[in-house]
């Protein structure tokens, strides 16, 4: 059964740190783009961080310089490091594999920062 599963999430002070992960299984993960999309009340999703099967990255203007995004091949896992949050980064954060045609998306994850 495939599925993709986000974990991480929660409430940070601005300047914090959380680190998103995302649990893939029924597929063949390595062969996937992996990227996390985010949604905030009342705003159309977007991409935040996309890394490709040979890990070449790209990241919303916004967040260049404090989110790094990674994977692991070995553990069927994407990882998203935010540092330095700020109220404009609480959102739902989703986990997508893409290959081709074939779009997967995670349940979410809540990330609220506030003081």
């Amino acid at each position: 059964q495939l599925q993709l599963v986000e974990s991480g999430g929660g409430l940070v002070q601005p300047g914090g740190s959380l680190r998103l992960s995302c649990a893939a299984s029924g597929f063949t993960f390595s062969t996937y783009t992996m990227s996390w999309f985010r949604q905030a009340p009342g705003k159309e999703r977007e991409a935040v961080a996309i890394i490709s099967t040979t890990d070449e990255t790209n990241y919303l203007d916004s967040v260049k310089g404090r989110f790094t995004i990674s994977r692991d091949n070995t553990k069927n896992a994407v990882y998203l490091q935010m540092n330095n949050l700020s109220p404009a980064d609480t959102a739902v954060y989703y986990c997508r594999g893409a290959r081709g045609s074939y779009k997967y998306w995670g349940q979410g994850t809540q990330v609220t920062v506030s003081s």
